[in-house]
């Protein structure tokens, strides 16, 4: 397993629109594991695959929610192969989101509270699941990414420039 290079913007990569994954083979366990890795040395609670240059409709979450004995968090990291969303609530909720490929800048995005969401696992065994809460919000924030969408493009041209304005800043030192 290993840590890969996270891709960031402005690289047109993120961009892309995803390919669907037609095989879930022993190299794409072996992928989601080099995901959850990636993630979790950048200290994210999301990672799609498109994020590390590779595009294909992959992507990993672990929200680290439950706590153990000593009271540190569990890691639980979920993989979803090809996941879709069905449907979406009509309730809203917002978020103060950030991107691991947009480094050190958040905005508040509002997003359905609720989606159904269908995905494979890594057996190939498919899943459908109503999700709310910040599992909700992250993964449509992942999917977008696998639609070549980032957090950025639901906020005011306004504030996306005041984003990638202190983004350019902080990459200057």
């Amino acid at each position: 397993m290993s840590v890969l290079p996270i891709v960031e913007v402005p690289d047109a990569r993120l961009r892309v629109i995803s390919s669907p994954v037609d095989a879930i083979t022993d190299a794409t366990r072996a992928f989601v594991a080099d995901l959850i890795d990636t993630m979790y040395a950048a200290n994210g609670i999301g990672l799609a695959a498109i994020q590390v240059g590779v595009a294909e409709r992959i992507l990993v979450i672990d929200l680290q929610e439950g706590r153990d004995e000593e009271d540190k968090p569990v890691k639980a990291p979920q993989a979803y192969i090809n996941p879709e969303i069905l449907s979406v609530s009509e309730e809203t909720s917002t978020y103060n989101e950030g991107c691991l490929s947009i480094p050190e800048q958040y905005a508040d995005v509002q997003r359905p509270a609720a989606c159904r969401v269908r995905w494979q696992d890594e057996t190939g065994a498919t899943h459908e699941e109503d999700l709310t809460g910040l599992l909700a919000t992250c993964m449509q924030h992942e999917i977008d990414h696998l639609n070549g969408v980032l957090f950025i493009d639901h906020i005011s041209r306004l504030k996306r420039d005041m984003v990638m304005k202190k983004l350019n800043k902080l990459r200057r030192g």
